[in-house]
């Protein structure tokens, strides 16, 4: 069977999208960072926390740096459009990953000259926005961003720069657009209170355990309210719909909503993604002991992730709409890679599955035993 040029396009949004929901996923690591001082109340339990996390936090930081690359190979349109025009939101973005991987690195070093407070506090901002930032530059998928784009202006000697931002905040507009920053929100919230369900799962001590349990209740209602703020902000306003034939965008109301009908089989993904949440959240706050709600809370998130992915770029439609120009609208078919590139890379991309198995392998023999205070009395290569 041949494969076309379309089913590469295809593809390849698909692994994007499993890339972002693994990300949002692996939030936990960011959420469970700005609990620190909420369910740590002596240095002994901070330091379970750190370690229970330290764990874990390269994983989150190799999904990013994936995520932007494999954006960069398959749609490289997209990457110089947002990553080269909305740069102070990136930006900020990547700094505050480095200064987590730096606190990580430096926080128990001999001749820390920061002190651990210092460090303690990087990852808390990290924490924040890290999860907030990138909550909000996928909502731009969906409200769009102020560029224009001319592939023409390649040929131009003086300046062959396809696409051009039409503001000086390059991409910190988002953060005033109340659909981004309900998203962003909504994953800051998600990403807390998976960090608590991780605590709650990965650590043998019944204070952090209970304390870690209230923030599961105390973060759920604004997860829930911003939430659903941004999905009846998303399925009751307008999007971009692009002929296949003529490459025209047009302004289509209730797109998203109709996308979930026509394409009903994400409208499933999404619901039982959303059920899959509330178990978590409902049976890890009513149930007593029951210290499995990061897995079913993990689900739940990668599906409902998906299905937003889904309904921004498939179904004929503009994934990253131009609020300057409407035709400038990105979508899978005007801003990926050659044929060629794509198909070349989906000969690499079958090592996905493996690097999964790995890091599943990897993940269950560290957390074969729950970590204890005990155990870090006796660690001496410690975070």
């Amino acid at each position: 069977m041949e494969l076309t040029y379309e089913f590469y396009q295809y593809y390849w949004w698909f692994l994007i999208s499993v890339l972002g929901a693994l990300l949002v996923f692996l939030l936990f690591v960011q959420g469970g960072q700005t609990l620190l001082n909420t369910v740590a109340k002596t240095e002994e339990e901070e330091t379970l926390l750190i370690n229970s996390l330290g764990r874990k936090w390269e994983l989150t930081f190799t999904t990013l740096v994936v995520f932007g690359g494999a954006f960069f190979a398959s749609f490289p349109l997209f990457y110089s459009t947002s990553f080269g025009g909305a740069y102070w939101l990136w930006m900020a973005i990547l700094f505050s990953f480095i200064i987590q991987a730096v606190s990580y690195e430096y926080r128990s070093k001999p001749g820390n000259f920061l002190g651990k407070k210092t460090y303690d506090t990087f990852l808390k901002v990290n924490g924040l926005v890290g999860s907030v930032l990138l909550g909000v530059a996928v909502g731009t998928f969906f409200s769009g961003s102020d560029f224009v784009v001319n592939k023409n202006s390649i040929t131009d000697v003086g300046m062959p720069v396809i696409s051009t931002w039409q503001n000086g905040l390059h991409g910190l507009e988002a953060l005033f657009n109340l659909q981004n920053l309900s998203l962003g929100l909504a994953v800051f919230f998600l990403a807390r209170i998976q960090g608590a369900l991780y605590f709650m799962n990965n650590i043998d001590d019944e204070n952090i355990y209970a304390r870690s349990k209230r923030q599961v209740a105390v973060n759920a209602i604004p997860f829930v309210v911003f939430f659903i703020l941004f999905l009846v902000l998303v399925l009751l306003g307008a999007g971009h719909e692009v002929n296949t034939v003529t490459g025209e965008i047009s302004l289509v109301p209730y797109k998203y909503f109709f996308n979930l009908i026509e394409m009903y089989w994400v409208g499933i993904i999404l619901l039982v993604g959303v059920v899959f949440v509330l178990l978590a959240i409902l049976r890890s706050i009513m149930k007593k002991e029951f210290r499995s709600g990061i897995w079913f809370s993990g689900i739940g998130t990668v599906l409902v992730v998906l299905s937003l992915f889904f309904i921004a770029g498939y179904n004929n439609t503009a994934y990253y709409p131009s609020v300057a120009d409407m035709q400038s609208s990105l979508t899978i078919y005007n801003s990926s890679s050659s044929f060629f590139t794509l198909e070349v890379m989906s000969v690499v991309s079958i090592l996905v599955p493996i690097v999964v198995a790995y890091i599943a392998y990897t993940w269950r023999i560290m957390d074969k035993k729950s970590i204890t205070e005990k155990e870090m009395q006796s660690e001496n290569d410690k975070y």
